[in-house]
């Protein structure tokens, strides 16, 4: 068994090399441009959800306020078939992209990833642990992190399939790095 105060290099490790791939994959490889659509006239939409002032949130319409029977009822049934459904986050007013906040909570996740890594790997394996077996812990451990959490957006929210697909793969590059750095940097 090894303690996570033995694994504090391959934790932050790990965490600044899926932060620096994120990185990249986002900012320079191609194939998440197309995750999110456009909105037909999005000024004419903007400008009349504008009037209502909602507040940041998600939000699901036509709304059933957690009444199974609401949804039964026929005025309920006639709003979801006129249409539209759909599910909608809104973020606050201001610059999207000023992401300071999400990038800082961002790399906290990937440390807090790195720690359920070195918790499940330290548990399962001694130190001297060979290359592979390491490899094997905290790739499963952080790659369940990663990415099968993120399946349940197209199981219940209609998230595209192949942008979840897309965001699996990332998350099997991250937890390949984390595996790695844990494999490269375990005590012996």
């Amino acid at each position: 068994m090894v303690g996570i105060t033995a694994l504090w290099l391959p934790i932050l490790l790990a965490a600044v090399f899926v932060f620096v791939a994120s990185s990249i994959i986002h900012m320079f490889l191609p194939y998440h441009k197309n995750d999110f659509k456009g909105l037909p006239d999005e000024d004419g939409v903007r400008d009349a959800l504008r009037q209502f002032d909602i507040p940041a949130g998600d939000y699901y319409f036509p709304h059933h306020h957690g009444d199974m029977a609401l949804m039964k009822s026929e005025a309920f049934q006639a709003k979801a078939a006129e249409g539209p459904t759909g599910l909608m986050t809104l973020m606050p007013k201001g610059n999207p992209y000023n992401m300071g906040a999400q990038l800082t909570q961002w790399f906290l996740y990937c440390i807090i990833v790195s720690v359920l890594a070195a918790y499940i790997s330290g548990r399962a394996l001694a130190p001297g642990a060979d290359y592979l077996q390491v490899f094997r812990f905290a790739g499963a451990t952080s790659f369940f992190a990663y990415s099968v959490g993120l399946w349940q957006r197209s199981i219940w929210f209609n998230q595209s399939w192949m942008t979840t697909a897309k965001s699996t793969f990332d998350g099997l590059v991250y937890a390949m790095l984390t595996a790695g750095a844990f494999g490269w940097l375990w005590p012996s």
